[in-house]
C-alpha cells in the first residue's frame, strides 16, 4: 500500500500541468477597464500554449494592477474566459483637519487610494499608518487619523480623511546611559536632535520624529570612532511620549577600548610601479601612534588617490586593511588594478529644487570616467557636505556593454531656510542679534544670509551672498555688503562704517585653501569737543578700494568640535586707492590635542600688525584691538594705547591663549562645561605718537569658564585673574553672559 501510494505522489508530482493552446480570449464584467488594457497587463497572448503555471501568472498580472476584486480564469475549448469584477471608482477624496495645502498635498501624494483610482477596502489601514509617519516626521506622534467611506451607488464610493494632529511633540529631556565615557554635554552637541527650550522656539530639531533619532545614532558613532572607539555601539534607542506629547530620548552607549594605530603598511600589486607611492610614509608617520579616526584614515586614501590622479593611472584601486588587536590597529593600504569599468551614465534623482547642475558639481566622477569607489564615496560626502539634503544614496546598475556602468544618485532635500535671534545679557551689557538664511536660494545651492547685531554702543549690520561652487571647479564666491555704526560720547566721537566685498576660495593643494577678494569702504568719523586732538585730525569721510588675500593650511581632524591637529592661516589687506594707504598682515595658528574625551587642550596664537603708507596715521576704524575671546579678564576695549583719555587701538597685536576642557568634575544633571585657561597678549604701536607706545606691557591672565544650561537659557561665566596688565588698561575679572542663538 505504500509502495502504491509513494509511486501515485511520482507520478502527480512529475506529469506535466495541463496545457492547451489559447486560440480566442473572451472578456467578462469590466465596465471601466477596456478589454484591450486586460490583454496589455495580464500579458495575454493569442496562439500561445498555456498551462496552469501560466494561468496563474496571468492572475498575478491582473491582480497587480489594483484594478479588479475578483478575478477568474478558465480555457474551454481553445478559449481563455477572463470573468473579472472592477473595484469601486473613488469619485472624490477630501482631507478635513489638516490647514496646509502642502502638506494636504503630501498625503494625497504618498497614500494609496487616488481620487479615480479603485478603492481598495485593504489600502485603508496601510493609508492611515502612511498618514501618521508623515505627521509624525514633523513632530505631530499623536495624531489621529480616520479614514470614513461613502457608497454613491454600488460602483462608486466618496473617501472622507480626517485628521486630528494633536499637539506636536516636544523633546523634554535626552539621556545618554551605559559606559559613554564621554560627559552628556558634549554628546547633545554631537547630536541633531535637542531638548525643547523656550529660547529655540524655531528650532525643528527639538520636534521628535525617528528620522532624527537614526540620524542622531550614526552622529554619535562617528563621534566616537573618531575618537578612537572603534568597536562602539549605540546599543540602543528608545523614546517615551507622554499623553501631552513630551518625549525623553535614551541612547544607550557601549564606548568600548580606545584604539591605537600601531603599525601602517602598504601592499602593491606587482604591476604596479613602487615608486609613485614611496611618499606614502611621510603622511604614515602622522597617523602611527595616534588614536584610530575614520576620517584620519579617510585623509591617507585620499593622499594615495592624488598620487593616482597626478599620475593619470586608470582603473587603480585601493582600500584600507585593518588588524584588529587588543587595544591596537594595523592599517595596510591595498593598491591593485581593479576591474576596467567606464561610468556610462549618471542619473540624478529626488531633485524637485535643487539644480541637477549644482549636484553634478560636486561629483568627482563623470560620464565616460573609469569607475572609482573612492571617488564615489567622496561624491556623496562632498553632497552630504552641502548642507541642503537629508539623505545622499546611489545605486549601481548594469550599462549597455558588460565594461559599463548605470550610476543613479538619489537625494532627498531638506528644508533650507533659518532663523535665529539672541539676547546677551552680562557685565559687558546688552546685546541683541538677528539672522535669517536660506542655504539653497533658488535651488541653485546658494547661501544668503542678512544679520543685524546691536549693542550698547554699537549697532552693525552684514547681508551676504556665497555661491560655494560658482564655476563648477569647487570655488566659492562671496558677495557681502556690512555696516557698522558707533557712538561713544564718553570718547566724543561717532563712526560709520560701509564696506562692499566680493571674494573667492579654493582648494590651492591637499589641505591648502586660498582665498582672493576685492573690497571697498566708506568711512565717516564725526567728533564733538571732548574728542582727542588725534581723533578730531582724522573726522570727515574716507573712501578706500582695495585687495585682501590670504592661505589656510588645515590638518584638523574635523572643523567642527576639533580633537586633533592643526590649522594655520596668514591674510593680507592692501588698498589699491585709498586716502590713507596702509598694508594690513594677521597670522593665527591653532593646535588640538586629546588627553582623554572629555579634556581637549588647544594652543592658540595670533599675530596681527597694520602700517601706514603715508604721512598720515592709520583711520581709528582700521586700527587693530584684542578681542574679548583673546585676552579674558580685561574690558572689551579698553587695553592699549590711550590718548586724552580714549581708547585708540594700535598698528601691533599677538595674542597666545593656553586652554583646555576640563574631566566631569560636577554632576551630570548640572549641564556644566569646565575650561581652564592662560592669556597672554598685547596691543602696542600708535604711528602718529611713540610716547603713546605700550609695546613693554604684556597683559596676562589665567583663569576659568563654565558654560551652564540653565533653566532659563545658556549662561557662560568667567572667572579671571590678572597676572601683568599696563596702569591705563581696564580690568574685569569676573564676566557672565545669558542667552543665545535659539
Amino acid at each position: 500500500m505504500k509502495k502504491i501510494i509513494i509511486l501515485f505522489l511520482f507520478v502527480i508530482f512529475l506529469t506535466p500541468s495541463f496545457a492547451e493552446i489559447v486560440n480566442e480570449i473572451e472578456i467578462k464584467g469590466t465596465k471601466r477597464v477596456s478589454p484591450e488594457t486586460v490583454i496589455v497587463y495580464g500579458k495575454i497572448k493569442k496562439g500561445e500554449n498555456y498551462n496552469d503555471k501560466d494561468l496563474n501568472q496571468i492572475f498575478n498580472n491582473l491582480e497587480s494592477t489594483n484594478f479588479f476584486e475578483d478575478i477568474n480564469l478558465q480555457i474551454k475549448n481553445g478559449v481563455l474566459i477572463i470573468k473579472l469584477k472592477e473595484y469601486p471608482l473613488i469619485s472624490s477624496l477630501t482631507i478635513e483637519g489638516e490647514p496646509t495645502k502642502r502638506i494636504s498635498k503630501e498625503i494625497k501624494k504618498f497614500i494609496k487610494s487616488k481620487e479615480k483610482g479603485s478603492f481598495v477596502k485593504s489600502f485603508i489601514n496601510e493609508d492611515i499608518e502612511s498618514i501618521k509617519k508623515i505627521y509624525s516626521s514633523i513632530g505631530y506622534n499623536l495624531a489621529e487619523v480616520d479614514i470614513k467611506t461613502k457608497e454613491i451607488d454600488k460602483d462608486t464610493v466618496d473617501i472622507l480623511i480626517e485628521i486630528s494632529r494633536g499637539e506636536i511633540s516636544r523633546i523634554k529631556k535626552i539621556k545618554f546611559i551605559g559606559d559613554k565615557k564621554i560627559k552628556d554635554r558634549r554628546l547633545r552637541d554631537i547630536i541633531a536632535s535637542e531638548e525643547d527650550k523656550f529660547w529655540k522656539v524655531f528650532s525643528n530639531n527639538s520636534k521628535f520624529n525617528e528620522n532624527i533619532i537614526n540620524l542622531d545614532k550614526n552622529l554619535l558613532r562617528n563621534y566616537y570612532k573618531s575618537m578612537g572607539y572603534y568597536n562602539v555601539e549605540v546599543v540602543s534607542s528608545f523614546a517615551e511620549i507622554s499623553e501631552d506629547g513630551e518625549v525623553e530620548i535614551t541612547y544607550s552607549i557601549d564606548a568600548g577600548k580606545r584604539f591605537v594605530v600601531s603599525k601602517i603598511s602598504t601592499d602593491i600589486d606587482p604591476s604596479i610601479d613602487k615608486k609613485i607611492f614611496s611618499d606614502l610614509s611621510k603622511s604614515y608617520k602622522e597617523l602611527l601612534g595616534d588614536f584610530y579616526s575614520p576620517f584620519k584614515v579617510r585623509k591617507l586614501l585620499d593622499r594615495v588617490g592624488e598620487l593616482v590622479s597626478n599620475k593619470d593611472l586608470q582603473f587603480i584601486e585601493y582600500k584600507v586593511g585593518e588588524k584588529i588587536g587588543d587595544d591596537t590597529i594595523e592599517l595596510t593600504i591595498k593598491i591593485f588594478e581593479g576591474e576596467r569599468i567606464l561610468v556610462e551614465r549618471i542619473n540624478i534623482l529626488g531633485n524637485d529644487i535643487t539644480s541637477e547642475s549644482v549636484i553634478r558639481s560636486e561629483l568627482e566622477l563623470d560620464e565616460g570616467d573609469p569607475f572609482d569607489k573612492v571617488k564615489l564615496s567622496k561624491s556623496i560626502a562632498n553632497l552630504k557636505s552641502r548642507n541642503i539634503f537629508r539623505d545622499v544614496n546611489y545605486q549601481l546598475k548594469n550599462g549597455s556593454e558588460t565594461n559599463t556602468k548605470i550610476l543613479d544618485i538619489s537625494i532627498e532635500e531638506k528644508p533650507t531656510g533659518e532663523i535665529s535671534a539672541g539676547l546677551g545679557v552680562g557685565t559687558e551689557g546688552t546685546s541683541i542679534a538677528f539672522s535669517v538664511v536660506e542655504n539653497n536660494w533658488l535651488g541653485q545651492g546658494k547661501k544668503v544670509k542678512a544679520q543685524a547685531d546691536i549693542d550698547e554702543e554699537s549697532i552693525s549690520g552684514v547681508l551676504s551672498f556665497f555661491d560655494p561652487n560658482y564655476n563648477f571647479l569647487g570655488n566659492g564666491l562671496n558677495y557681502y555688503i556690512s555696516s557698522q555704526t558707533s557712538d561713544k560720547p564718553d570718547q566724543g566721537y561717532e563712526n560709520s562704517l560701509v564696506t562692499l566685498g566680493l571674494g573667492t576660495s579654493f582648494e590651492q593643494y591637499r589641505n591648502v585653501e586660498a582665498n582672493l577678494g576685492l573690497f571697498a569702504a566708506y568711512d565717516d568719523l564725526s567728533t564733538t569737543s571732548d574728542a582727542s586732538d588725534s581723533l578730531k585730525k582724522q573726522a570727515g569721510e574716507y573712501n578706500e578700494f582695495g585687495v585682501q588675500y590670504g592661505f589656510t593650511f588645515d590638518k584638523r581632524d574635523r572643523k567642527f568640535m576639533p580633537t586633533s591637529g592643526t590649522v594655520n592661516s596668514f591674510n593680507q589687506k592692501l588698498p589699491i586707492f585709498a586716502d590713507k594707504q596702509y598694508i594690513k598682515n594677521s597670522f593665527s595658528s591653532s593646535s588640538y590635542k586629546s588627553f582623554s574625551p572629555d579634556a581637549i587642550g588647544a594652543i592658540k596664537f595670533y599675530a596681527a600688525h597694520i602700517n601706514g603708507l603715508s604721512d598720515d596715521d592709520v583711520r581709528l576704524s582700521n586700527r587693530l584691538n584684542i578681542s574679548s575671546k583673546r585676552l579674558r579678564g580685561f574690558k572689551k576695549g579698553k587695553v592699549g594705547p590711550k590718548d586724552s583719555g580714549d581708547f585708540i587701538g594700535g598698528n601691533y597685536v599677538t595674542a597666545l591663549n593656553l586652554e583646555t576642557t576640563l574631566p566631569t568634575v560636577l554632576p551630570e544633571n548640572m549641564n556644566t562645561d569646565l575650561l581652564l585657561f592662560l592669556d597672554m597678549a598685547n596691543l602696542w604701536g600708535v604711528d602718529y605718537d611713540s610716547s603713546l607706545d605700550e609695546s613693554n606691557e604684556i597683559r596676562s591672565s589665567f583663569g576659568l569658564a563654565a558654560s551652564w544650561l540653565s533653566p532659563v537659557g545658556p549662561m557662560t561665566f568667567t572667572l579671571a585673574e590678572n597676572i601683568t596688565k599696563a596702569d591705563t588698561d581696564q580690568t574685569q575679572g569676573f564676566t557672565f553672559r545669558l542667552g543665545t542663538t535659539f
